[in-house]
């Protein structure tokens, strides 16, 4: 199907607005039922798509919640979407990563519509209500697919391609290196440090592939790609991960994955201006990728480097940082937290003890006098809404800090 055989109503009216608008209420208090409504009717009636989805995020709820909250703010937005741009262009790079094609839009439109009615009821979703909604739909469904076609236009290739695991490297007790490298042989193309690719293979467990997104670890190197992956023991709610455990269990040196293009909205700037790099656990990938960018330039700009590791067994790619480090030190400023120091020895393995605490890193190192710096932010959800809010909280601007979003929030819907 060709984008123009999709459906493109005009710019939506007061009275269409106004009609999406009686629904809020309901998808405020309903939402993750609707989004696992639509799930369950697009998956039963599509199988074939079950591997554009994450299995787990959907036995967690993960998805189900994420899809509710991209469809609520949607709603709650419409007469305004600019506060939404930063949200659809991270949808839209998880979209291309896994392939989504433009007419996959329509099946989505169908099976969201059926949830709407289905939970919402008819004195609710009324069929005026539905026209408008049918409207509102395609005007985020063409935002999403303009910018995936030009997204798809910059790649160097689309959907998957074959890679072989060159090497398996056991960083710490929860975090592999994988060190992939394509099968035909071709040279890699360049990405920017902080992105993310897709990584393919079918689960027998299951019956079907998934596929997950991982940042690469490294900074841009023609010959391979590093993807670092912790293990997902689905500690807090009891469902592991299924790709995760395959990679740290079943796939070894030899073994071919399939790999998609580099994306992410999440990359470093290529300024001149100072950098503070701020991780927690495995949120250290995408900012290792940023820090050997930045160290390895010609005339490397400054750069801090903070970070909370549970204990020194979980510290994964330690010595090759603290090389890279010790290479610069006129162009780093560094402060490690252990919550769990253990036997590590205190201004040698680390720094400070606890919690990552901005209080107690000095001014200095967090580059408060300088306005121009910028701020990437890496980790669990709570952890980079602390971080960022302690640092509004010191007077960096906003538009100064950055974030990667893992974990549920960041599933493809």
């Amino acid at each position: 199907m060709a984008i123009s055989d999709l459906p493109k109503p005009g710019p939506l009216s007061a009275a269409q607005i106004a009609l999406v608008k009686t629904t809020v209420p309901g998808l405020q208090a309903k939402g993750p039922e609707i989004a696992k409504c639509m799930y369950k009717g697009m998956l039963g009636a599509n199988p074939d798509l079950k591997n554009l989805f994450n299995n787990t995020k959907q036995q967690r709820g993960d998805q189900a919640s994420a899809l509710s909250r991209v469809v609520t703010t949607y709603a709650e937005h419409l007469e305004d979407l600019t506060p939404l741009m930063p949200m659809i262009e991270r949808l839209c790079h998880k979209h291309t990563t896994i392939n989504l094609q433009p007419e996959q839009y329509t099946i989505v439109g169908k099976h969201l519509f059926e949830a709407f009615a289905e939970v919402l009821g008819k004195d609710v979703y009324t069929d005026e209500v539905h026209e408008a909604w049918v409207a509102a739909y395609w005007q985020l469904s063409h935002l999403c697919i303009d910018r995936e076609v030009e997204l798809y236009k910059d790649a160097a290739w689309i959907s998957w391609k074959d890679f072989v695991v060159q090497s398996k490297v056991k960083e710490s007790e929860e975090i592999t290196s994988f060190y992939l490298v394509p099968k035909d042989g071709s040279p890699l193309p360049s990405y920017k440090p902080g992105q993310y690719v897709s990584v393919q293979h079918f689960i027998d467990s299951l019956g079907f592939k998934q596929s997950r997104q991982y940042s690469l670890s490294e900074a841009p190197n023609p010959k391979h790609f590093r993807i670092s992956v912790r293990r997902d023991k689905g500690a807090e709610k009891g469902i592991p991960g299924c790709m995760s455990s395959l990679l740290h269990d079943s796939v070894n040196e030899g073994d071919t994955l399939e790999v998609a293009f580099p994306y992410g909205e999440f990359f470093l700037d290529d300024s001149s201006s100072p950098v503070v790099l701020i991780s927690a656990g495995v949120g250290l990938t995408p900012l290792t990728s940023m820090l050997q960018s930045i160290l390895n330039a010609s005339n490397p700009r400054p750069v801090s480097w903070i970070q909370v590791v549970h204990s020194q067994n979980d510290h994964a790619l330690n010595e090759e940082t603290r090389q890279l480090l010790k290479a610069h030190p006129s162009n780093v400023r560094k402060t490690i937290f252990y919550s769990d120091p253990g036997a590590a020895v205190a201004g040698e393995q680390f720094d400070i003890t606890g919690r990552m605490d901005l209080a107690k890193v000095d001014d200095e190192t967090l580059r408060l006098g300088q306005s121009d710096a910028q701020y990437y932010i890496c980790g669990p959800q709570d952890f980079m809404a602390g971080m960022g809010k302690a640092l509004l909280d010191k007077g960096v601007d906003r538009a100064r800090v950055h974030t990667e979003v893992f974990g549920a929030a960041a599933a493809p819907i």
